[in-house]
């Protein structure tokens, strides 16, 4: 009997070790306690309302949301220490960083509001380890939904695909992301904002979709300078769970929200809707670089039946990074906060 309870004993430590192996690697993601937030406090609030930076659920969506979601992308670049800190200055938002892998999302919380802001790539003043993923990653991804994760994009329904890496990077975050947020939520119900820019923004999308799966409701999802995660089929999906909730900020001049691209021939990704253009160079807009691109592809039929019209040539590849290096500018976060704060002078004048 004692070699049994001995086996017993030492089974029961080791799930023990296990779990609390476990619990450290998510030990930065937790939900902070309780105590540690004030959701009663109203003079961050005034100070927030005073310099234009707030979120009001109760009004359709506009610059001044806009701005203030743009700012949250801004703060997600930063460490957690000087994020937090900022969060709480600018934003009146107490937010914590949840890191795992090649992934980063902030969340926030106040007394009206939980703000769920995803980092995009890793730096945001150049696009440093974007061009693997543009000339690589970004193409031939369309998938179904499959495994663990699939079962909440299958609800999309039938013929959805979705972006195979975008998917990944949201499951490598999720289950410390949905426990947090739910936390959030379950200390006081609040609307659940949702952003991203960049590779961010693209993650924000599909973080909306999975929160929605969980019952728990999205206000709103805004991105700055996102890509596209998938094709029609799940762009209706968007649309039909989504309705009026969705808000893309793009700026005609920035490549970024014209990728993922199968081809420059034959394209099967869509934006989800609805998109606000931000201006940019009228004459050099990314959609006509990229037609002008498509026209100098070499003529599929020459290709094998399997790869014509599949993928970029080697020459248009280089063509389409050094487009984006020279129009780095107009994808940048500080970028898209100007052109919003002008959209908000412009409203408020």
């Amino acid at each position: 009997m004692s070699s049994v309870l001995l086996m017993i004993l030492v089974a029961f430590v080791i799930l023990v070790i296990g779990w609390m192996l476990w619990r450290s690697r998510f030990r930065a993601t937790e939900a902070a306690p309780v105590s540690s937030i004030d959701l009663s406090a109203s003079d961050g609030l005034a100070l927030t309302r005073q310099t234009g930076l707030f979120l009001d659920s109760t009004v359709d969506h506009g610059p001044m949301h806009a701005h203030y979601l743009a700012r949250a992308c801004d703060l997600a670049y930063l460490g957690e220490s000087e994020a937090s800190a900022r969060f709480r200055d600018e934003l009146n938002l107490q937010a914590r960083l949840i890191s795992v892998d090649n992934t980063q999302v902030y969340v926030g919380e106040n007394a009206e509001s939980i703000v769920v802001a995803f980092r995009g790539s890793e730096s945001p003043s150049s696009l440093d380890g974007f061009k693997d993923w543009l000339l690589t990653n970004s193409r031939n991804f369309l998938v179904l939904p499959e495994g663990r994760i699939g079962t909440d994009f299958a609800a999309a329904g039938v013929g959805a695909r979705f972006h195979r890496g975008f998917m990944a990077a949201l499951e490598e975050v999720w289950f410390p992301l949905k426990s947090t947020v739910q936390a959030a939520y379950d200390r006081k119900e609040r609307p659940i904002w949702i952003t991203g820019h960049s590779l961010g923004g693209a993650i924000a999308l599909m973080a909306g979709w999975r929160f929605h799966q969980a019952f728990l409701p999205v206000h709103q999802i805004v991105t700055f300078g996102a890509p596209m995660v998938g094709n029609q089929r799940a762009a209706d999906a968007y649309h039909k769970e989504f309705p009026g909730k969705i808000f893309r900020y793009v700026d005609l001049s920035d490549l970024v929200p014209r990728m993922p691209t199968i081809s420059l021939l034959s394209n099967q990704y869509n934006h989800v809707q609805q998109e606000i253009t931000l201006g940019g160079d009228q004459n050099k807009t990314a959609q006509s670089f990229l037609s002008d691109l498509a026209e100098s592809q070499p003529n599929p039929q020459n290709d094998s039946a399997d790869d014509a019209g599949n993928d970029l040539t080697n020459s248009s590849e280089e063509t389409l990074w050094r487009e984006v290096q020279t129009q780095i500018e107009s994808h940048l976060m500080a970028n898209y906060i100007a052109r919003i704060s002008d959209m908000q002078s412009n409203t408020i004048g």
